[in-house]
């Protein structure tokens, strides 16, 4: 199967769940909207997509993957339907549910995390809401981040003999959106994670075993890995890192 990403050229956002998961898994993917309008790539790509009204079943807004004649929106509704296809969730019908519903779960706190720098509207720029950001910042660092990572290294920490896994003993694409998770409050929070550290072994230990794995360090280290950068979900503004 060759697959068919679509999502926004220039930032990692949620599209970068689903890349970590192709990439983990060695799948034939295409990142559409990043390869050049001569190869069929680039924004009119995208935008081919969103503005087809013939469409029976039109995706809402990117990230959205081609596969044969499907075309599947969300985040972790993709996942959902890639990880038995690419090894990444578990066999039986229990595990796969237990792993969308803590994939759920990491949107959520996605969610929170960009309402941080824009509290008021996505269409309004940071500098158009930066009192409302610094108001909420506090209690998304203090509070929320705290009772998801609570959450989650209990999680791990039920799972036991799970080899340090979030569900079974094998890795499956919610332990990969994790890394992601990790990755991405460490770049926006720096100073916060920094203290939060030592509360979290399990999370920490998983985000460094995801780094180290083959594809994912390749992957890492190419051009395929787009940097944080203050125009996706995760940004850093010192202001905020409170």
């Amino acid at each position: 199967m060759r697959y068919e990403l679509y999502y926004w050229p220039g930032i990692q956002g949620r599209g970068e769940f689903i890349r970590l998961a192709l990439e983990e898994a060695g799948a034939h993917y295409v990142d559409v909207a990043r390869l050049p309008d001569r190869e069929g790539g680039g924004m009119r790509a995208l935008n081919r997509f969103l503005e087809d009204d013939s469409a029976k079943r039109p995706p809402f807004a990117p990230p959205f993957l081609k596969a044969g004649k499907l075309v599947i929106g969300q985040s972790s509704n993709i996942l959902q339907f890639l990880g038995p296809r690419l090894g990444l969730a578990p066999k039986d019908e229990a595990g796969r549910l237990w792993v969308h519903q803590l994939q759920l779960t990491i949107a959520d706190l996605v969610v929170e995390a960009h309402d941080v720098h824009h509290p008021i509207a996505s269409a309004l720029y940071y500098d158009d809401q930066k009192p409302e950001a610094r108001r909420r910042a506090p209690h998304f660092t203090g509070e929320r981040i705290p009772k998801f990572l609570d959450y989650f290294e209990g999680v791990l920490a039920r799972n036991a003999g799970g080899k340090g896994f979030m569900v079974g003993r094998a890795l499956s694409y919610v332990d990969l959106s994790m890394f992601q998770l990790i990755a991405g409050l460490r770049y926006a929070f720096p100073k916060r994670m920094a203290t939060l550290a030592s509360e979290y072994p399990g999370l920490v230990a998983l985000h460094g075993r995801v780094a180290a794995r083959p594809n994912i360090a390749a992957y890492l280290v190419s051009d395929r890995r787009i940097a944080f950068n203050e125009h996706g979900i995760f940004r850093h503004y010192r202001e905020l890192d409170i």
